[in-house]
């Protein structure tokens, strides 16, 4: 594939993933909106949010297995067709009921883009395949960025909030008609793998320590997207219920946050196989992750939120959960559809569950919710521990 060709489907792939970002953060955003809409509580908005977990695990380990057979370009496509219905039907439905199954859709374009990008980008860049996930996390964290900012804007305008809505669904019609002109690499499926440009090298040390270590990985798969996860979705209501902020200062922390991601995303393409090792970063990222999570539960300040909103950004949204597929990809180089299915189904665990938790604890402390953040953060320190002391024998 020629150099300029490769680039139109990298971006038409990143591109995605802005609007993805803003399709994290877009329910929660418009949490007042919907609640008025659906007639319910915080925490039946909140059981709307966990429907993009459940959608992500009905299809992901399958899409995955799939994408290895049949190409990745399918699932790209299907992904995009899939998330339009998404931002529509939340905005035409009138009940939790219909919100919840559109919620269901929307994890499931998020499966069949995982399934379908991750691996098309490491055969498109065999020789940066960390930088080139990371950067899909930067494309999320600039979609977190500007949906707040665009919430804000609409309601200080007095505008219709489905606009916002409206501007994901423009965005994804267009980059899908761009779509269907880009190639991908060729042989992007198990039955030509002779003719897959990536590296056959099989992952050294013993069968049953890889299969361990995979367990371990995909642990911190379901950590790491909880952990930033709970931030994006209730950063908002923390700042504004606890620290006492106005809804627009509280709505910023989200984008103090994304902006932190961004950096962390620039940062870790240029560390990552080049002057530090993964498992290392992912130990480094954890601890730090711990450390401001306990700060901003013990000591709920506004200073300490803005920064430790950056920092959090920075750590634990910067590319840590990408660097941690490619380690584990590492392992079992000739199934990466397969390895990105086992390990973004845990991801699509934690997006199920942790707002139906977070859902229930909403009703009787908010403050609560971050204390569970940091005992997450701490099950996330100890793995990562275990996967720096076992990476280096394999």
């Amino acid at each position: 594939m020629v150099k300029r060709e490769r680039l139109k489907t990298t971006l038409c792939l990143y591109l995605n993933y802005l609007v993805h970002g803003m399709a994290i953060v877009i329910l929660a955003q418009n949490m007042l909106a919907l609640e008025n809409q659906w007639g319910v509580d915080t925490a039946g908005v909140a059981y709307v949010i966990s429907s993009l977990g459940i959608g992500r695990l009905l299809v992901l380990s399958v899409s995955g297995f799939l994408s290895d057979h049949f190409g990745r370009k399918i699932f790209v496509e299907l992904g995009v067709l899939t998330y339009i219905p998404f931002f529509i039907g939340i905005i035409c439905s009138g009940n939790i009921t219909q919100a919840y199954f559109f919620g269901v859709l929307a994890g499931m374009a998020n499966s069949f883009l995982d399934s379908g990008t991750y691996p098309a980008l490491m055969e498109l860049y065999p020789k940066a395949q960390s930088t080139a996930n990371i950067v899909i996390k930067a494309f999320a964290s600039i979609g977190e960025l500007l949906l707040p900012i665009l919430v804000g804007v609409l309601e200080k305008n007095f505008l219709w909030y489905g606009w916002s809505f409206v501007v994901c669904t423009l965005i994804l019609i267009w980059n899908f008609l761009f779509l269907l002109k880009r190639k991908f690499p060729v042989g992007t499926s198990t039955k030509s793998s002779s003719t897959i440009a990536v590296p056959r090298v099989e992952a050294k040390g013993k069968k049953t320590q890889r299969i361990f270590l995979g367990i371990v990985l995909t642990i911190y798969g379901y950590i790491s997207m909880a952990t930033f996860y709970l931030v994006s979705q209730w950063m908002t209501k923390y700042g504004e219920d606890i620290v006492h902020l106005d809804l627009m200062h509280a709505r910023m922390l989200v984008s103090i946050y994304s902006a932190g991601s961004i950096i962390g995303v620039i940062v870790n393409a240029m560390l990552v196989n080049r002057m530090v090792k993964q498992t290392w970063l992912i130990c480094g990222y954890t601890t730090i992750s711990f450390v401001i999570l306990l700060l901003m539960a013990a000591y709920p300040s506004a200073q300490i939120m803005t920064w430790g909103s950056f920092i959090i950004g920075f750590t634990a949204a910067g590319g840590v959960m990408q660097i941690g597929l490619t380690v584990m990809s590492s392992l079992f180089p000739l199934h990466k559809g397969v390895v990105t299915g086992i390990y973004y189904t845990a991801g699509g665990v934690a997006s199920f569950t942790i707002p139906l938790i977070t859902g229930i604890i909403s009703r009787t402390n908010v403050h609560n919710i971050m204390w569970l953040d940091v005992c997450i953060a701490a099950m996330g320190l100890v793995c990562s521990l275990i996967i720096v002391a076992m990476k280096k024998y394999l």
